[in-house]
C-alpha cells in the first residue's frame, strides 16, 4: 500500500516526514536525516495498522 507523505527540515535541521490518511488520521515521524524521518514515520504508521487492526481502515 502507497500512503503520500510530505518530508520537510526545520530551521533547527531536524527532518519530518507526514502523512496524513483519509480517515482523518494523521502520522509523522522525525529524526536528522530524511531516511531517520522516513524509518519513523513507517514505525508510526505500523502501530496505527496495529490499532485499527486493518490498514484498510485507515485509507
Amino acid at each position: 500500500m502507497l500512503v503520500p507523505y510530505t518530508i520537510e527540515q526545520d530551521a533547527d535541521g531536524v527532518w519530518s516526514a507526514h502523512a496524513r490518511l483519509s480517515s482523518g488520521a494523521a502520522t509523522r515521524g522525525e529524526g536528522d536525516t530524511p531516511d531517520a524521518a522516513l524509518a519513523e514515520l513507517r514505525r508510526a504508521f505500523d502501530l496505527l495498522k496495529e490499532e485499527f487492526d486493518s490498514p484498510a481502515e485507515l485509507m
